[in-house]
């Protein structure tokens, strides 16, 4: 399966400008044969979390703009956004995958991210989400929880590929390389690592979105501008690489 990780910026708080610059990315993915498509943490608004108002109800603009072109162009994709639901105004960071049938599944970032404030403004969530993406076994995950290996490691034996959707800042780019690549050596699994470039809050981020093969090797990477990057990933490369290497039978 060929995926494509888009590394965007994206206008603070603004939906529909950030829906309109990125269908065209998400369009010339699709035309280079992505069939699994990645956008950014918060992709639709960034990562504003000091606001009462950025919240947006399930199903709303920006799972319905995601769902549209799925459906439109017959591919997956996902990214993150601020979900409400449940009566609380407190929104999720909720990851929609929206399917080319047009269903959604959901994963709500478990680790708020305490040293910018998130944990005052929005709900933790409380469930792993794994998806079959054609054949293969997704996981997904945001951000902070890329810190978290205990949950990635718990998730290995039934995951082939990892999805890190990502608002992280460039002060700590080499936090973000070292555990991306961690996290694939270690599991055993693919690793998609989509983060944002620009600026947004009074930070900076400078991308290096990354996705790394099971063994920890660069299959396609970026750096500070905006940019596509497409691989082509399979299960068999799982498979193979746990067999040749069987490291997780011997976790205690």
């Amino acid at each position: 399966m060929k995926v494509a990780a888009i590394q965007h910026n994206i206008a603070w708080a603004d939906r529909q400008a950030n829906f309109a610059s990125l269908e065209q990315h998400i369009r010339d993915a699709a035309s280079q044969g992505a069939q699994f498509i990645v956008l950014s943490e918060m992709f639709s608004t960034g990562f504003v979390v000091d606001r009462s108002d950025i919240g947006e109800p399930v199903d709303g603009p920006s799972s319905q703009f995601l769902i549209r072109l799925a459906t439109e162009l017959q591919v997956w994709i996902c990214g993150s956004c601020p979900e409400v639901s449940d009566g609380d105004p407190r929104p999720y960071n909720s990851l929609v995958l929206a399917h080319p049938n047009g269903t959604t599944d959901r994963y709500r970032k478990i680790h708020p991210f305490t040293y910018g404030g998130e944990d005052k403004h929005f709900r933790a969530g409380s469930h792993f989400l794994t998806a079959t993406v054609n054949d293969l076994r997704v996981s997904f995950f945001v951000c902070y929880d890329l810190r978290f290996a205990d949950e990635f490691w718990a998730l290995a034996r039934d995951t082939d590929v990892y999805v890190v959707p990502a608002n992280w800042p460039e002060s700590r780019r080499e936090h973000w390389l070292a555990l991306l690549r961690a996290r694939a050596i270690e599991n055993q699994a693919y690793v998609i690592g989509c983060n944002r470039v620009g600026s947004g809050g009074g930070l900076t981020y400078s991308g290096d979105s990354r996705i790394f093969d099971p063994l920890g090797n660069t299959l396609a990477s970026a750096n500070e501008k905006e940019e596509i990057l497409l691989a082509d990933i399979t299960s068999d490369v799982v498979a193979a690489t746990r067999q040749k290497f069987p490291f997780l039978q011997d976790r205690r």
